[in-house]
């Protein structure tokens, strides 16, 4: 349903000005809530978007000095500092990852007998 409303509001070119100039903030958040109401999704700030996207890159393992980029942070610190809550998941999964490469294998002794 996202991507059906998402290609219907790319078909109304609502979002952009036909002379080329950046689209009004306000005009712009006029035209997401209307997004959201016709695509029946929950109405949430725009800035929400931003903060879902570094979230969800962070979650897929971007590395965070590229979220950190994108986003036009100063330092990559005030990225993990922002989104820090993302980090147990991913602090868990790293801990599961280090297990598995320490957990010892059989080894056959007898190779190693003269």
């Amino acid at each position: 349903m996202l991507l059906t409303a998402s290609i219907s509001l790319r078909q109304t070119n609502d979002y952009a000005h036909n002379h080329g100039k950046p689209i009004e903030p306000r005009n712009l958040l006029r035209i997401f809530k209307k997004f959201l109401k016709d695509a029946s999704l929950p109405e949430i700030r725009f800035h929400d978007l931003r903060h879902t996207a570094a979230s969800l890159m962070l979650q897929e393992g971007i590395h965070p000095k590229i979220v950190q980029e994108r986003l036009g942070h100063s330092r990559v610190s005030l990225t993990l500092d922002i989104y820090s809550h993302v980090l147990p998941a991913m602090q868990q999964e790293a801990a599961a990852k280090l297990d598995e490469l320490l957990t010892p294998i059989a080894v056959d002794l007898q190779y190693f007998e003269e």
